[in-house]
């Protein structure tokens, strides 16, 4: 979940909604899926996971977009865990601006989609695929350049983008998490 800045810019919350939709994401996989676990990693400058009891809590921060960075610690928690299935289902409005640096520093910039950036969190989009980890992403925005950057991460992860708004965002991924369970279902 994306915990930038940029989440409530232009007079517009998209964090609160997207929050709403990962408590009920929750709540369905506790209640009707036992088996399967959630788990969330917040992403800004850079990335931490949060037990969901405190994800009521999280608020947007002066922060930048570390994409790469949420993306590496999601895959590590994924491996981790003894799963068939893996996915991250990644809520966003888009721009990756941030990564950390080999010697821990955070590189941002917040003008354009910087060339670094995009690069780096492209080549951690890759290596979620070969690790077997499919990428959805519900992006909550409709620039252009960041629709390609959403594009482009979809092709290479094999996963599926979701140009989606605020109101339409939890029926985005409700529907699609319960057609995989369907499907998944049916062919055991």
């Amino acid at each position: 979940l994306d915990t930038s800045h940029s989440m409530i810019l232009s007079g517009e919350d998209r964090f609160t909604p997207a929050k709403k939709v990962a408590l009920a994401l929750s709540h369905l996989i506790r209640t009707q899926f036992p088996g399967d676990t959630i788990r969330v990693v917040l992403f800004h400058d850079s990335a931490e996971e949060i037990p969901i009891s405190a994800l009521a809590r999280a608020q947007v921060g002066p922060y930048h977009t570390n994409t790469a960075e949420g993306l590496k610690l999601a895959r590590r928690i994924l491996m981790s865990q003894k799963k068939d299935m893996r996915q991250i289902v990644m809520i966003t409005d888009g721009k990756p601006s941030a990564l950390t640096l080999p010697n821990g520093q955070i590189y941002k910039n917040s003008m354009g989609l910087d060339m670094n950036v995009v690069s780096e969190t492209l080549r951690e989009v890759a290596d979620c695929r070969r690790s077997g980890i499919v990428i959805n992403t519900f992006m909550l925005a409709r620039d252009r350049a960041l629709v390609e950057f959403v594009k482009r991460v979809s092709a290479i992860a094999r996963g599926k983008a979701y140009f989606t708004n605020t109101m339409t965002l939890g029926q985005f991924i409700l529907m699609d998490f319960l057609r995989k369970k369907t499907r998944r279902v049916g062919t055991e």
